[in-house]
């Protein structure tokens, strides 16, 4: 294939073959999109951030409970801590939001008047300081909600919704194209989440009762266009690296004609399992973590704190901490998953300030032991144990990382149940020095200098051990 590209007026060829080479061509069926590789940046990432902006972010309140995200129960229903289902539980008779939509908008105010609000506040975001604060953070893809559950789009969609005001659909700025730009150059690939499955202009609802996850998807024959149609502009204009969509997709739209168009768009692109169908590059367990190791890979999808919308009642009880945020990130890549750190930001586009907290110190911390997280493979385990702190493994080539989740007491560390080749070398993360080991029975002990480098968690390489 002959790609030109233009430098000070000379044309020069960047990759000339004698004999083009056919890009892979996709067909609507799971069999065909399974042929699909799994990118290997994606497999390299292990770390995106996810972002829930939109009208939801105006009021950005939800009660604090259910921390565990029980869904099914009643209770959950009418306390949801989902900010970003504000409209959902604001119709709720009798619920926390519904009394704080009554406190602070008035009995006959409608969430869609927050749409001039969004708008005017938006005008103060920058979509580059995200995506510096993404990429300190130690990001490698962002993946941006363009449409939640409530309709609205983040863009200015040419699809018109039917239900909708005109001035009422989509922002007033293209919040997609604007933050893809910046993502991008950057240095990171963009990522498109969509709700296909919800739409409560088209099926209101509101969902009372656990039944209703089902019966208020909208099915109608003018809804899967709707999708199909917005769908075909996000791949068409933007591009994604991700395509993410949530809550199923309508039976009356085309989700396998929507991925084999995609991929034939975005050849390195991925999709999730949320599209109803039997084909995904990834699964995308919500606030849960695997025991073992899994096969298919995997993308944990969570909020810093129980939301993923700006919930302004949140605080440090709510939100992780950074030593338990580290220790997740690198369980779920010993186990072969990636992490996707969901922010919510105010309506304005201010990250707040505790959720920056917690994106500093993992940029932090990954800035020094990053080598033990991008790129890697699990090893042969994901788990392992010192005489008082758990482990996790990973490897990359000939070497395998031991992480200490929490700082070793003492001046050693004995792993248990590892056994090290005789020519293996050990070192720290964030130090030169080669470490003295020893190897007593079935464990390995490391001798460690006097002072560690950093916090929370200690990584040591173990060059050699995986020959």
């Amino acid at each position: 294939m002959l790609k030109l590209r233009t430098f000070a007026g000379l044309v020069i060829c960047v990759a000339c073959t004698t004999a083009a080479v056919a890009a892979p061509h996709y067909e609507a069926t799971d069999q065909s999109l399974d042929q699909h590789p799994l990118p290997a940046w994606y497999a390299d990432a292990k770390l995106g951030i996810f972002i829930h902006y939109g009208l939801y972010s105006v009021p950005g309140w939800a009660p604090v409970s259910h921390p565990g995200h029980d869904f099914g129960s009643l209770d959950y229903i009418m306390h949801n801590p989902y900010a970003e289902w504000y409209l959902n539980s604001m119709r709720l008779i009798g619920s926390p939001t519904w009394q704080y939509q009554r406190d602070h908008y008035g009995p006959n105010a409608s969430y869609y008047d927050f749409v001039p609000v969004f708008d005017e506040r938006n005008k103060k975001w920058n979509p580059d300081t995200w995506a510096q604060v993404f990429e300190d953070a130690g990001a490698r893809y962002v993946v941006l909600t363009t449409k939640h559950h409530e309709g609205f789009t983040l863009w200015p969609s040419k699809t018109p919704n039917p239900i909708l005001p005109a001035n009422r659909q989509h922002a007033t700025r293209d919040i997609v194209g604007e933050l893809t730009q910046s993502v991008e150059k950057h240095g990171m690939r963009m990522g498109l989440y969509y709700s296909g499955g919800y739409d409560w202009t088209f099926n209101a609802g509101p969902i009372s009762a656990k039944e209703d996850y089902q019966t208020v998807k909208p099915e109608t024959t003018a809804y899967g266009k709707y999708v199909d149609a917005q769908y075909r502009e996000l791949i068409q204009r933007y591009h994604p690296a991700v395509l993410w969509n949530d809550i199923d997709y309508p039976k009356t739209g085309h989700p396998r004609e929507i991925e084999a168009e995609y991929y034939d768009e975005v050849p390195e692109g991925v999709v999730d399992d949320r599209f109803g169908i039997g084909h995904a590059d990834f699964v995308s367990p919500e606030y849960q973590t695997m025991h073992d190791i899994q096969p298919k890979k995997w993308e944990e999808c969570r909020g810093l704190g129980q939301s993923f919308g700006y919930n302004r009642a949140e605080g440090e009880e709510q939100t992780i901490k950074p030593d338990q945020l580290i220790y997740l990130l690198v369980d779920i890549v010993s186990k072969n998953g990636n992490l996707l750190l969901d922010v919510g930001p105010e309506a304005d586009g201010t990250i707040p300030a505790i959720q920056m907290d917690r994106l500093k110190a993992l940029g932090a911390w990954l800035k020094q032991n990053g080598e033990a997280i991008y790129g890697t493979k699990p090893w042969t385990r994901a788990e392992g144990r010192t005489q008082d702190l758990d482990v996790r493994f990973t490897r990359k080539g000939p070497a395998v990382y031991a992480v200490l989740l929490g700082e070793p007491k003492g001046g050693s560390v004995t792993i248990k149940d590892v056994a090290l080749p005789a020519k293996t070398s050990v070192t720290l993360l964030g130090e030169t020095e080669t470490l003295g080991w020893q190897q007593r029975g079935a464990d390995v002990t490391v001798k460690l200098p006097a002072e560690l480098p950093g916090k929370y968690a200690y990584v040591l390489k173990m060059e050699g051990a995986a020959d």
